[in-house]
């Protein structure tokens, strides 16, 4: 009897469980396990049966030994065994049922973690926390994806040459996936093109040339180059259609504007270069328009705004500078920054 008991009292709790996982909300994880506590349920309402009539058998047969009271008892066994053999290939059978849709809830899990982390991912790849270190010179970025899904916003720093360091910040226009994806083939097929060209012009040239066929004609996109070299002293860039970079150089800030249009704006477009000289203690900032288009009302945050705030901050650590202007952008917008935010600054030590 104790047997029973102790079966029954399990049983009677998985039926609790079984109505209570039923009743719930909680997505397939739920069904699988309400599915999972009734089989359980009946496989131990049958052992509690079986243990029942076993006890009930032998007390019986401890009390009396009458034939015709003692066969009628014992052949009551028959019932829980012939259960067994009954219900037995149906347990398998909802064994491998509960088996092949926790396999199939486990795969949707899966697919709904990589949709999730997918646009992480490609942050990483496209606007990464860690940038190289570069000998004679100091940098910090900082990425804030917007309200899509996917970046479009990306920035690079590499080695072209030996102490020729290249710097680039870009942005293509729209959400979703396929900006990304156009925002991971400029990023790597320029740093082609700069291996292959000295002036960031002519990589520039070569770069739209290329993405203008393969790009959809409403994805336009951005893009400053700056090249430092340390043999000669100077910082050459080149800009497609992109927001001003900043300059600290002479203690003054100056733009860096645009030497040519957007890219895929016209296939056979030409871009130019300029080269200014660079002192220990230049800053330069580069940015996407996220920046520049946070709002308040009808005013946007705008460039001169951060002119001015890289004037003040000209004596603090790059990756201080990039932190505190995004959280000045912040704290302008009268709402969330909708739009990809991407910062670099580069100092020469």
């Amino acid at each position: 009897m104790a047997g029973a008991f102790i079966w029954g009292r399990s049983a009677l709790r998985l039926e609790r469980s079984w109505r209570r996982l039923r009743g719930s909300r909680g997505g397939d994880t739920d069904a699988v396990a309400a599915d999972l506590a009734r089989s359980a349920y009946r496989k131990e309402t049958h052992n509690t049966v079986l243990y029942t009539i076993a006890a009930a058998s032998a007390l019986v047969g401890s009390l009396t030994d009458n034939v015709w009271v003692n066969t009628p008892v014992r052949t009551l066994v028959a019932v829980p065994i012939g259960l067994t053999l009954f219900y037995g290939r149906r347990f398998l059978q909802e064994a491998d049922l509960l088996e092949e849709r926790a396999t199939l809830a486990r795969r949707a899990k899966e697919v709904i973690d990589q949709e999730r982390l997918a646009p992480r991912r490609w942050a990483a790849r496209l606007a990464p926390e860690q940038l190289p270190d570069f000998q004679g010179f100091e940098v910090g970025s900082i990425y804030e994806p917007g309200s899509g899904l996917m970046a479009g916003d990306f920035y690079d720093m590499y080695t072209v040459g030996p102490k020729r360091m290249v710097a680039v910040i870009g942005d293509v226009s729209g959400q979703g996936i396929d900006p990304a994806i156009t925002a991971f083939q400029v990023k790597y097929l320029l740093r082609v093109f700069l291996r292959q060209y000295r002036d960031p012009a002519q990589a520039l040239e070569e770069l739209n040339a290329q993405i203008s066929a393969q790009t959809k004609p409403e994805e336009f996109v951005s893009l400053c180059v700056a090249v430092f070299d340390q043999n000669v002293g100077t910082l050459r860039w080149a800009s497609a259609g992109h927001p001003p970079a900043w300059l600290w150089h002479d203690d003054e800030v100056r733009p860096l504007r645009s030497t040519g249009p957007l890219l895929t704006l016209e296939p056979k477009a030409r871009f130019s270069s300029r080269e200014i000289p660079l002192e220990p203690g230049d800053l330069l900032l580069l940015y996407t328009d996220g920046l520049a288009e946070a709002r308040q009302g009808q005013y946007l945050y705008g460039e001169d705004r951060i002119a001015q705030f890289v004037r003040g901050k000209t004596m603090v650590s790059p990756d201080v500078l990039c932190k505190s202007l995004l959280a000045a952008a912040r704290d302008f917008s009268d709402s969330p920054l909708s739009d990809d935010v991407a910062i670099l600054a580069i100092r020469k030590t």
